[in-house]
């Protein structure tokens, strides 16, 4: 927390929490008695009003859970509304898991893409990670504890074993942890060890060669080689290594090429 997080929640009017009992634990740590609303994603529409009220007295603070709010919580919502009512809104800095994790990671910063939470579904999940496998800017999301083992099995055949990756843990808090490795390394270690904790992932882009190889280019590859006489498998086991797609994804491409 900031000296000026701590003032702003000591004198606005209302505060607008995701959880107020997490909140309520903030507050009473730092004595703060404002007074508390509930504000999340299925109680929204109903808050709102008596929110936009409560501007017209005093200012609110919105507040989630960890982090930034708006930043994979709820509130785009509640901000477009009040800024149609005709309040102004200022952001509060503090703790940002995407920011620390990219900081942190040991990959290059001066380009990236925050795509937040996979889809919960491996099928959806595993051709949302395909569609970012030739994303060439610094990757960072946001997973579960719970589905991170999954996902970095994922992520690994949908991107290749040996692309760089970070695991960070708890950012911020007591039990901060960041692994750095390839995707291949950070899976053997979470097949060892039970992920605890909120994770941000932060993945290196594609390589440079990577990105020109489309399902067009693939598949081209693959038509020459069987034409030199090569079976498919051993076309697609060429391709991969000219291209450094992952096998997997040059026999998908190539066909959707097909």
């Amino acid at each position: 927390m900031t000296l000026r997080g701590l003032r702003l929640l000591s004198q606005v009017s209302l505060i607008a929490a995701e959880d107020t009992r997490r909140t309520r634990q903030l507050l009473t740590h730092f004595q703060i008695a404002t007074p508390l609303i509930s504000y999340h994603e299925h109680n929204k529409q109903a808050r709102r009003t008596p929110i936009l009220k409560a501007l017209d007295q005093g200012d609110v603070a919105l507040v989630s859970d960890a982090g930034t709010p708006l930043i994979s919580d709820p509130g785009h919502e509640l901000v477009q509304a009040v800024l149609a009512a005709g309040h102004a809104v200022h952001p509060i800095p503090g703790a940002s898991a995407v920011i620390s994790a990219l900081v942190v990671s040991g990959l290059p910063t001066d380009s990236f893409s925050f795509v937040g939470y996979p889809p919960r579904r491996a099928s959806e999940r595993q051709r949302w990670l395909r569609d970012l496998a030739v994303e060439p800017r610094t990757l960072v999301l946001f997973e579960a504890p719970h589905r991170l083992r999954a996902c970095l099995q994922d992520l690994r055949q949908a991107l290749g074993g040996d692309r760089p990756a970070a695991v960070c843990r708890e950012l911020t808090k007591l039990h901060e942890e960041v692994l750095r490795g390839s995707l291949d390394s950070l899976e053997r270690h979470f097949a060892q060890d039970e992920p605890r904790g909120e994770c941000t992932l932060v993945i290196s882009g594609a390589p440079p060669a990577q990105t020109v190889w489309d399902e067009a280019r693939v598949g081209q590859a693959i038509e020459r080689l069987r034409r030199e006489g090569l079976t498919a498998s051993q076309a697609a086991r060429a391709v991969a290594e000219e291209s450094g797609l992952p096998r997997q994804e040059v026999y998908r491409m190539a066909l959707e090429a097909r």
